[in-house]
């Protein structure tokens, strides 16, 4: 269930609210062009500024639009392990297949506390959980130890893996062998972490080729190996310009010029004008625009 593309999809907003049509149509177009599974609600879903009821609204209309035709990974994580297990039991409750949850950020937890906090949740919702390292974003590492800990509980079936550091995933891989599905939270590692026994990848640039990004894994575990590098070679560049600002400022902008919505929420604003223009360039290389 949790392999292939998975997209980190962006919150579609229309003058400060969550527009309707617009995650609609983006969802539309994620399953016509092969994506595997959606993550509403995550990092690049700005879930840090939606309020409860809008993150609960998102996920409700995710799993309304979406309707079984492939899986939903609810972005549940929090700070505060007591909301984190709230957010992921409404998950639960409304249908998601599994919950992806962020280590928690600004706090910074020992590795003991991290430990505690996956293992409260995992064992207050029977849920399928993929935990998700980011430190880059949270401040915190989770090491490979204590993911080897937690994937012994048995609803913590996979890792979202946002470190960069491949050996790290390596590590992780080797230790946990097939009690974990690893997963790449960057694009531009997709099939280097196949090639180590990865499963797939949470992606940002899935949101504008879902079809690209699907491919390159498909091909992969087919065995057209030279297919899979030629695709990953061929993202490179549109992978690059994705992290152009910090995300999602690029694959929204990106959206907006493809006639998608792609309103940000403050404190993320638009893009600058040198980077603006250097995004086009390569979105009309890719064909995009």
């Amino acid at each position: 269930m949790f392999q292939g593309s998975i997209v980190a999809l962006v919150t579609p907003f229309k003058d400060g609210k969550i527009d309707r049509e617009g995650l609609k149509n983006l969802i539309e177009f994620q399953i016509e062009n092969n994506t595997h599974a959606i993550v509403p609600c995550g990092c690049t879903g700005e879930a840090a500024t939606l309020s409860h009821e809008e993150h609960k609204k998102v996920l409700e209309l995710t799993l309304e639009f979406v309707n079984k035709r492939v899986p939903v990974i609810a972005g549940s994580g929090s700070n505060s392990t007591h909301e984190a297990v709230e957010l992921t039991r409404y998950a639960k409750d409304r249908g998601a297949d599994g919950a992806l949850v962020i280590t928690p950020y600004y706090n910074k937890p020992t590795q003991d506390g991290l430990y505690r906090h996956y293992k409260e949740i995992a064992t207050n919702v029977d849920i399928p959980i993929i935990l998700y390292n980011v430190p880059g974003r949270t401040g915190v590492n989770m090491l490979p130890e204590t993911v080897l800990r937690l994937s012994e509980i048995d609803n913590i079936v996979g890792i979202k893996e946002a470190s960069g550091s491949l050996s790290q995933m390596s590590d992780i891989i080797g230790l946990c062998g097939e009690n974990l599905v690893v997963l790449s939270g960057d694009d531009s590692v997709i099939l280097p972490l196949l090639s180590i026994g990865g499963k797939g990848v949470v992606s940002v640039s899935a949101n504008i080729v879902p079809s690209y990004v699907a491919q390159i894994v498909n091909e992969f575990n087919k065995g057209n190996f030279d297919e899979a590098r030629r695709l990953h070679y061929k993202l490179r560049s549109l992978n690059e310009a994705m992290f152009f600002e910090t995300n999602p400022i690029p694959v929204k902008t990106s959206l907006s010029l493809m006639g998608i919505s792609g309103e940000l929420r403050l404190p993320l604003s638009p893009m600058s004008k040198a980077n603006l223009e250097k995004l086009k360039k390569v979105l009309m290389d890719y064909g995009l625009i």
